[in-house]
C-alpha cells in the first residue's frame, strides 16, 4: 500500500475526532451499571438507526471476500436474509423487550426459566459477541496501511476500540457510532463514483467478471446458501439488537428503529455488492478475496481519497468492535460473575465490566490469529449459538408458546452440541461422505424445532389425563 502525506493527514485526524466525540461527556455516564451499559435508557430514534445500522454492519472485509469470490450471490446471502431475520425482531419482539426494562438477553432467559439458565444463556452470548471476527478485519488493515505483521494489527486493533469503551460506556459507543456511520456510506460513494467514471457500469461488469458472479448462487449450491438463511436468524438473538432496545426511550423508538434501519442496510449492500463485482473484474481471480478492497482501493484511488476509502472501512469495523466488546464485557460481568457474592462485596459492577472488557480483548485476539477467515468465524459461531439460543429466547415473551424450562436446558445443551459433532466430522477430510455432507445448522435447528414440538405434545397429553 502506498500512501500520500494528506492521507496520513486525514487518517491522524480520524483518530483526533473519534476520541474526542467519545470521551466527550463521557466521565458522567459511568456512575452506576444502568448508565454505563445503556446510556441511562435515552436513546432517541436518530441516534437509535445511526448505531444499529453502523454496528450491525461490521463485517465490511468479510462481505468483502464473499462479494469478490461469488459476485451478486453476495446480496442473496448477506443481505436479504438478515433484512428478513431484522423485520421479525423490529416487528415481533423489539416492543415486548423494550417494555421488559431489562440490561441484558441472559436477564430475559433468567425471567423466563430461572436463574440457572440464565448463566447458561450468558455463556453463548458471550462466545457470540466476542468480536474476534472483526478485529482480525481490524488487524488486515492495519497490516496493509502499515506494513506490520498480522499479529501486530490485531493486537493494536483491539487495545485502540477497547479504551474509550474502556471509560466512556455504551454513550461513548453512541457518539463515536455517529462519526462512523458518516463515515461508511461516504467512503463507499467515493470508489464506487470514481469506478463509475474509469471503468464504466454494468457493461464492464460483464465483460471481465465471471459468469457466475451474475448468478443467484454465485456457483454454491442451494443448500448452502439456505443454511446462511438459517444462520441470519440468529438477528432474532442479536446483543447489539436488544442492547439498543433496552436503552431506547421507549418502545415505539425500538421498534421503528430496527425496522427504518433496514432500506439503509439494503442501500450499503447494493455499494459493496458492486465494488466486491469491481474487484473481481479489475484484479482478477489471484488475491485473497478478504483483500479486495482495500487493493482496490489501492489501485484506483488517489491522494485524500484513498485514506477517506479506508477509514470508511475502519469506521464500519470500528463500530462493531466497540459494541461487542462492550457487549461480552457485560455479559461476561454482570450475567456471570456479579452473581458470586464475594465479588459484589470487593468491586462496583461498573469496575467488573471494564475488567471483562479485558478479557474480552484477549479472547478476541486469540480467536482472531487462530481463526482463517471472517466468514468462517461468522459461519459457525451463527451455526452453534443461533439453534441453541433463537428459540429459547424468541419465545420467551410468549408464556404460551415458550419451552418449559427442562425443555428450553435440553435444547440449550443437545443442538450446539450436535452442530459442534458435525463441524468435527466434517474437518476430518476434504470428502465428507453423508451424513455430514449437511449443512451443520441444519441439524441443529431441526433438534431445537422437534424438542419444542415434543415438549408441547407432552403438555398436551399431560392435560388430557
Amino acid at each position: 500500500m502506498h500512501f500520500f502525506p494528506l492521507d496520513w493527514s486525514l487518517f491522524g485526524l480520524y483518530l483526533l475526532m473519534l476520541f474526542y466525540v467519545s470521551f466527550k461527556e463521557s466521565r458522567g455516564e459511568a456512575s452506576n451499571i444502568e448508565s454505563y451499559l445503556l446510556a441511562g435508557r435515552k436513546l432517541t430514534l436518530p441516534s437509535f438507526i445511526a448505531t444499529t445500522v453502523s454496528t450491525w454492519y461490521g463485517g465490511i472485509l468479510g462481505v468483502g471476500e464473499y462479494g469478490y469470490n461469488y459476485g451478486l450471490s453476495n446480496w442473496l446471502v448477506f443481505g436479504v436474509p438478515y433484512y428478513l431475520g431484522a423485520f421479525i425482531f423490529g416487528a415481533f419482539i423489539a416492543k415486548h423487550a423494550s417494555k421488559a426494562r431489562l440490561l441484558t438477553i441472559p436477564d430475559q432467559i433468567g425471567a423466563a426459566y430461572g436463574s440457572k439458565m440464565a448463566v447458561g444463556a450468558a455463556v453463548y452470548v458471550f462466545v457470540m459477541t466476542v468480536p474476534a471476527a472483526y478485529v482480525l478485519m481490524l488487524g488486515v488493515l492495519i497490516k496493509l496501511i502499515f506494513g506490520t505483521s498480522l499479529a501486530f494489527g490485531v493486537v493494536i486493533a483491539t487495545l485502540f476500540t477497547t479504551v474509550y469503551v474502556f471509560i466512556g460506556g455504551f454513550k461513548a459507543d453512541l457518539r463515536s457510532d455517529w462519526l462512523n456511520f458518516i463515515l461508511m456510506f461516504g467512503a463507499m460513494a467515493v470508489v464506487l463514483v470514481v469506478l463509475l467514471f474509469e471503468y464504466g457500469g454494468v457493461a464492464f461488469l460483464r465483460a471481465n467478471a465471471p459468469e457466475s458472479h451474475f448468478q443467484w448462487h454465485g456457483g454454491n449450491t442451494g443448500a448452502y446458501i439456505l443454511s446462511w438463511y438459517l444462520i441470519a436468524l440468529s438477528a432474532l438473538i442479536e446483543p447489539s439488537f436488544y442492547q439498543r432496545v433496552y436503552a431506547a426511550e421507549s418502545p415505539k423508538t425500538a421498534r421503528w428503529g430496527i425496522l427504518l434501519s433496514i432500506p439503509l442496510w439494503i442501500l450499503f449492500d447494493f455499494m459493496t455488492t458492486s465494488l466486491g463485482l469491481y474487484s473481481r473484474a479489475i484484479l482478477g481471480p489471484n488475491i485473497n478475496g478478504m483483500d479486495a478492497f482495500p487493493l482496490i482501493a489501492d489501485k484506483v484511488l488517489g491522494p485524500g481519497m484513498k485514506a477517506i476509502f479506508f477509514i470508511g472501512m475502519i469506521a464500519t469495523i470500528q463500530s462493531t468492535v466497540d459494541s461487542y466488546a462492550l457487549l461480552s464485557a457485560s455479559t461476561l460481568s454482570h450475567d456471570i460473575l456479579w452473581k458470586a457474592r464475594r465479588i459484589r462485596n470487593k468491586i462496583s459492577e461498573v469496575w467488573l465490566t471494564r475488567a471483562a472488557l479485558l478479557v474480552s480483548a484477549v479472547a478476541s485476539i486469540w480467536i482472531a490469529l487462530a481463526a482463517k477467515s471472517v466468514i468462517e468465524i461468522w459461519n459457525r459461531i451463527g451455526s452453534l449459538g443461533t439453534p441453541g439460543l433463537m428459540l429459547p429466547l424468541a419465545l420467551s415473551y410468549w408464556p404460551k408458546w415458550k419451552y418449559r424450562t427442562g425443555w428450553a436446558a435440553l435444547n440449550m445443551v443437545i443442538a450446539p452440541s450436535a452442530v459442534g459433532y458435525w463441524f468435527y466430522q466434517r474437518s476430518l477430510s476434504e470428502q465428507v461422505s453423508f451424513p455430514f455432507t449437511i449443512e451443520p445448522i441444519y441439524i441443529g435447528i431441526a433438534i431445537a424445532l422437534v424438542l419444542l414440538g415434543l415438549d408441547h405434545l407432552t403438555r398436551i397429553r399431560r392435560s388430557d389425563v
